[in-house]
């Protein structure tokens, strides 16, 4: 399998508006070829909810989840751009779907950019820790560090979290897949989630 750049996901991501994780797949799946990977995105429909990128996603909903022992609540801000679209049977469900994660997985934000800084150097540093015992060659230690931080964003934020009623899919994907279904853009805003006595 052809090893994947930044620079090459990054030239995807431009050309189509893609997410970066559609584009990186999109880019595995073509071998690297960037004009069959514009063509996969396309057909899936991710490219053209990406064009959609610059449009104001004001209207939507909120999405809330109570689970069943009212122990744990969640509230989701779903955004699109038309009340007509917030009204459909897809964002509703989607709302929903997304709620009922939030309450089973826990994430600490949306994306990874939201992120706290202090949570992410104070995880880095434990991992710097746990290499530097570890007795690996210097050369590979930062590559096992930032190793660790992708596996730790992939299982703490959102957007990139396996979908809890679909592992094969991240939260991302799912996003977009309802996107190219409803033809706007939709975006998770933000959430909160309550859990009794945490």
């Amino acid at each position: 399998m052809a090893t994947i750049t930044a620079k090459e996901v990054g030239a995807l991501r431009s050309r189509t508006g893609a997410g970066m994780m559609d584009c990186k797949k999109a880019l595995e799946e073509t071998g690297g070829d960037l004009e069959k990977a514009v063509d996969l995105l396309r057909k899936k429909g991710i490219a053209k909810a990406g064009r959609r990128a610059d449009r104001a996603a004001t209207e939507g909903i909120i999405g809330h989840y109570v689970h069943f022992n009212g122990r744990v609540a969640v509230l989701v801000e779903l955004n699109c751009e038309t009340d007509f679209v917030a009204r459909t049977d897809d964002f509703q469900t989607l709302a929903k779907d997304l709620a009922l994660h939030v309450a089973s997985a826990k994430p600490l934000a949306v994306t990874s950019d939201d992120v706290p800084r202090d949570i992410l150097d104070r995880e880095r540093a434990i991992y710097e820790a746990q290499v530097a015992e570890s007795g690996k060659p210097e050369q590979v230690r930062a590559k096992i560090v930032e190793g660790k931080v992708k596996k730790f964003l992939q299982e703490h934020v959102l957007m990139d979290q396996a979908f809890v009623k679909d592992d094969a899919k991240t939260v991302g994907d799912l996003v977009s897949e309802v996107s190219g279904k409803v033809g706007e853009k939709v975006i998770v805003r933000r959430f909160t989630r309550f859990e009794l006595g945490a």
